[in-house]
């Protein structure tokens, strides 16, 4: 059977049918972490008025995407999956305790722990057999949403590529579903702005994949400081 392919710019990802599937799954925001409950500071922004429009809410996704997922999250994401095809716990141990020091806010720390927990949950449930990577999960405590997130990638035979893409992209629309919520954005103009800034994301995870140890940063000012505000909004619909 001819294994499916995706396209990103130049490269080309095999994935194999009942991976594919897999990593749609991972994608879909069916999943139950409570992903959508989140706005991770964009709702704040929204709020003092610098995200106000279509134009303004992708200036500030995109900033985002840029400064702190494709220089901080995705690198690390690359890096667990690769600990996890080892089943190197220490590196595992190393690199999830490396994530939750990076999230600068009580609530960005509290969602990547709910998240990470959920999801945990959810592929225990779902585990074929007590297998040693599941053990190695079991041990993890507390665990961040991309440890889980890597060990489903690795334990469901996904390519980290595509994994990169899918995380990437499923950040991505939740960000637009929260700006349509409480901007608030028209479908269409959520739909175009998720097309703009979809269109970086091969560039951007490319470039995400060549960052050293001692280059990972998600130093973002704005993005902690509207985290920090957002703790402390008086009226609110998300999270974070």
């Amino acid at each position: 059977m001819q294994m499916p392919c995706i396209h990103n710019y130049g490269r080309t990802i095999m994935i194999d049918s009942l991976a594919l599937a897999r990593l749609l799954q991972l994608a879909s925001p069916m999943l139950p972490v409570g992903g959508y409950s989140y706005s991770q500071g964009l709702e704040w922004a929204i709020e003092e008025g610098t995200v106000h429009n279509a134009a303004s809410a992708e200036q500030w996704i995109g900033d985002v995407l840029e400064y702190s997922l494709a220089s901080f999250e995705l690198p690390l994401l690359s890096r667990l999956c690769h600990a996890w095809q080892l089943q190197d716990q220490q590196q595992i141990n190393h690199w999830n305790d490396f994530f939750c020091a990076g999230r600068e806010t009580a609530e960005s720390h509290a969602e990547t722990l709910q998240m990470g927990y959920s999801l945990r949950r959810l592929l225990e449930s779902l585990a074929e057999n007590d297998g040693v990577q599941l053990q190695l999960l079991q041990k993890i405590s507390p665990i961040s949403f991309p440890t889980a997130y890597a060990y489903a990638v690795t334990s469901w035979r996904i390519p980290t590529d595509a994994a990169l893409q899918a995380y990437a992209w499923s950040w991505l629309e939740n960000q637009i579903s929260a700006a349509i919520k409480t901007i608030p954005l028209g479908q269409t103009d959520g739909q175009r702005t998720l097309f703009a800034l979809a269109g970086r994301l091969p560039q951007l995870i490319e470039d995400s994949c060549r960052v050293a140890d001692d280059e990972i940063s998600n130093f973002a000012p704005g993005l902690t400081f509207a985290g920090c505000r957002h703790e402390t909004q008086y009226s609110r619909l998300f999270r974070s």
